[in-house]
């Protein structure tokens, strides 16, 4: 994508009404939406969140599908979920809203047990021992969600990568939380949940014409 697209797109999500772009500052500073994210939304529904979220694919078709919850997406590249965000208004979708901020911040933009539900959908893996702290499944990421979730709150792990669906199957049962369905490949296993096989977002997509296989985990956390 070229500077002046990007420039473009950054103008554009200022004009948006369902993207928040805060500082770093605001969002450590007692962060405006915190514990009122209903107030946002103008209801009390569920709120659903996508870590991580790209285009916002994952965002926009739950959103669609279930009117009677509210969904945020997540991520630092605003330009990347501009398109989300465009179509959320485009199709008049108001239980939708996106987030430019680090996921890392979690626990400073939601309070604990506002969050009903996390997708992470193909995270960068972080192979490398040394990145070991960015994988968005290690303990202290965990940690970050199970403060924001409700306590039958549910995670989702969805990601091309074997190394990361291992390293999480092996920390999920090693710390005792509770894999609720797993599989090393959704569109094979016949019991692979509906919100799994029916989204496809851009980069799984190419995965899948490369034959690569998707894996996804569902699961509570129990601290």
């Amino acid at each position: 994508m070229g500077s002046k697209n990007k420039l473009k797109r950054f103008k554009e999500n200022e004009t948006f009404a369902n993207v928040i772009q805060p500082t770093r500052e605001e969002v450590i500073n007692n962060f405006s939406y915190k514990g009122k994210w209903h107030s946002f939304f103008k209801n009390n529904k569920p709120i659903v969140l996508e870590l991580g979220c790209g285009k916002g694919e994952y965002t926009i078709a739950l959103a669609q599908k279930n009117p009677d919850k509210n969904f945020i997406g997540i991520d630092i590249k605003g330009a990347r979920f501009w398109r989300g965000a465009k179509t959320a208004l485009e199709e008049g979708l108001e239980n939708v809203a996106f987030i430019r901020t680090q996921i890392e911040l979690i626990d400073y933009i939601f309070a604990e047990n506002e969050i009903d539900e996390i997708w992470i959908t193909f995270p960068d893996p972080q192979i490398k021992y040394k990145r070991t702290k960015h994988r968005m499944t290690n303990t202290e990421f965990l940690k970050k969600y199970h403060h924001i979730l409700k306590e039958d709150g549910i995670m989702n792990l969805k990601t091309d990568s074997e190394f990361m669906h291992g390293y999480t199957l092996g920390l999920l049962h090693g710390e005792g939380h509770e894999v609720l369905h797993a599989s090393h490949d959704v569109y094979k296993l016949k019991s692979s949940p509906q919100e799994v096989t029916e989204t496809q977002t851009f980069y799984e997509q190419q995965y899948l014409e490369q034959g690569k296989p998707i894996t996804y985990i569902k699961f509570k956390l129990k601290y």
